[in-house]
């Protein structure tokens, strides 16, 4: 009877923890199926293959239904497939038909996306002739898109040639775009040789790339020698890789060098920059490692 009474108690403890292990994690699961809820409401609304429309409360799916409406409506306007308009309203089937209409009569006017010109009537078709002539003459006068030149009118050929000849002039003057040197006259090729000229004449100042010495002047010959001299000069005094120092005269060498020997006398004895002790012009006051070391707070 003894061990029977220690069974039973030993049972009864087991199931008032199990009970208490309950309650608390009753919580836990409650707000774990409430989160649950709420994903799949977002998923339904969202009409994401994953929504169980079972799991949803009556207001939930009146919620869910308007956001498929919603949705359907806005893919109609904008074209998608998956519209179906057997579930619009009577009042978004007509606007729909506004937006549709309208959309149309952008698209042929624009000349892009689909164009039914059976959907037009008679003042936007008119209107619509005149926007695809008015972009033709434009893309005849600047050389774009497809220019038609039967299209044009003679006051407009006529123009769209002188236009497509200044074009044509100003590319080969500032070597951009395309530019068909047989289609100048002896005049604009003199003006454009002369461009070329001076381009290439900048180029080799400036010490760009493409520069044809070969091509220069005398007097620009020396200017982009004297150019280039300045060049290495201050990329030696920065301390740069291009520095060609067999290019520098002597007295160049001795003012760099001196400048040198200012600025590591100056790191050594304050303590900024790099100091090279074994440099001359470092040894005269040279600080030793403790001298440089910040004073301690």
């Amino acid at each position: 009877m003894e061990n029977l009474s220690v069974k039973l108690r030993i049972s009864l403890r087991n199931c008032l923890w199990m009970h208490i292990a309950c309650l608390c994690l009753w919580p836990t699961l409650l707000s774990a199926e409430a989160s649950d809820l709420v994903q799949n409401l977002a998923n339904c609304k969202n009409g994401y293959e994953s929504c169980d429309r079972s799991r949803l409360t009556p207001a939930q799916s009146v919620e869910v239904a308007l956001a498929d409406q919603r949705r359907n409506l806005s893919d109609c306007r904008d074209g998608f497939e998956c519209c179906d308009r057997s579930k619009l309203s009577k009042r978004e089937a007509t606007a729909l038909a506004i937006a549709d209409h309208q959309r149309n009569v952008s698209d042929c006017e624009g000349g892009v996306g689909p164009c039914d010109q059976s959907e037009l009537t008679s003042a936007e078709a008119r209107d619509v002739a005149s926007a695809v002539h008015r972009r033709n003459v434009a893309d005849c006068q600047d050389a774009i898109g497809s220019c038609d030149y039967s299209a044009l009118a003679p006051n407009e050929l006529r123009q769209v040639k002188i236009l497509r000849q200044l074009l044509n002039v100003s590319n080969c003057r500032n070597a951009v775009g395309q530019c068909d040197h047989s289609k100048l006259t002896q005049s604009e090729a003199n003006e454009v040789k002369i461009a070329e000229h001076r381009r290439n004449a900048e180029r080799c100042k400036n010490g760009w790339d493409e520069c044809d010495h070969s091509k220069l002047s005398p007097l620009e010959l020396r200017q982009s020698t004297v150019a280039e001299h300045e060049r290495n000069i201050s990329s030696c005094r920065d301390g740069q890789e291009t520095c060609d120092y067999s290019n520098l005269t002597s007295p160049e060498t001795k003012i760099l060098a001196d400048a040198e020997r200012k600025r590591n006398y100056a790191a050594c004895t304050t303590g900024h920059g790099y100091c090279d002790p074994s440099r001359p012009g470092s040894s005269e006051s040279p600080p030793t490692l403790d001298e440089r070391k910040p004073p301690p707070r």
